[in-house]
C-alpha cells in the first residue's frame, strides 16, 4: 500500500502544468490544484508585488487568482499555455486594484486625513536584496520609478526584467506583438531614465515631474 502510495506521489509531482490543470478542469482534482498552488504562489506573489509596489496586497491579491484560476476553470484552453493564462488573471486583478488605489488616492487630495495612502507611498514597503545595483539605495530609487510608469509601460518591465519572460511570452500574456512589447519597453525605458538621471546624480525632483538633462547616462533597470 505504501508503494503504491508513493508511486501514486511521484505520478502527480511529474505532471505539467498543462496535464495538472486539465485534470481541475475536467476532474474537480484538488490535489493537481494544490500542486499549481505549490509550483505558482511566489512567481504570482512576486509578480503583484512589483506591479503593486505593497508586499500586503500582493499577498491578498495572489489568494485572489488562485480562486479565481479554479473559478474559471472551464475557461481554460487545454492547448494553452498554463502560465500564460494564470499571469494573464493575476495581472488583471493587479489592474482592478491599480485602479481602485487610484480613485481612493485621489479622494484622499479632496479629503484630506481619511487614512488612506497614495499610491507612491507604497514602495517603501519593498525591501530586499536586488541583483546588478550597487547599492540598495539605487534599486529602491528604480523600485519607486517603477511603480510611477503607466500600466502599459510598468507591466512590460515586470514581466521582462524582473520576471525574467521572453518577448514572445510577454507578448503571449498581453496578446500584442512582439513589436508592440519591444516598443513599449522601449519608452519605460526613456521615462525611467529621466525620472531616475537628476535623482542617482544627487538631485531630488519628484518622480512624477521628469527632469531635463543633457548629460545622459544609461539607467539599467533591475
Amino acid at each position: 500500500m505504501r508503494k503504491l502510495s508513493f508511486m501514486g506521489l511521484s505520478s502527480i509531482l511529474s505532471i505539467t502544468d498543462e496535464q495538472a490543470m486539465w485534470r481541475v478542469q475536467n476532474q474537480d482534482d484538488h490535489k493537481a490544484f494544490t500542486l499549481l498552488v505549490e509550483r505558482w504562489e511566489e512567481r504570482i506573489c512576486h509578480l503583484c508585488t512589483r506591479m503593486m509596489g505593497n508586499r500586503h496586497s500582493a499577498e491578498d491579491l495572489t489568494q485572489e487568482a488562485f480562486v479565481r484560476l479554479f473559478a474559471k476553470r472551464k475557461s481554460y484552453h487545454p492547448d494553452k499555455r498554463f502560465s500564460t493564462y494564470l499571469w494573464r488573471i493575476a495581472l488583471n486583478l493587479c489592474y482592478d486594484e491599480l485602479r481602485r488605489v487610484t480613485r481612493r488616492s485621489e479622494s484622499t487630495l479632496d479629503q484630506a486625513n481619511d487614512g488612506i495612502e497614495p499610491l507612491e507611498e507604497y514602495a517603501v514597503e519593498i525591501r530586499g536584496p536586488d541583483m546588478c545595483l550597487v547599492e540598495q539605495e539605487e534599486a529602491d530609487l528604480v523600485r519607486d520609478a517603477v511603480l510611477q510608469l503607466p500600466d502599459i509601460y510598468r507591466t512590460v518591465v515586470v514581466l521582462r526584467h524582473y520576471e525574467n519572460l521572453k518577448l514572445r511570452e510577454v507578448a503571449e500574456i498581453l496578446e500584442v506583438p512582439e513589436g508592440t512589447v519591444n516598443s513599449r519597453i522601449a519608452e519605460a525605458l526613456v521615462r525611467l531614465t529621466r525620472m531616475l538621471e537628476p535623482r542617482l546624480s544627487g538631485e531630488r525632483p519628484p518622480l512624477s515631474k521628469p527632469a531635463r538633462s543633457s548629460n545622459r547616462k544609461e539607467i539599467l533597470v533591475v
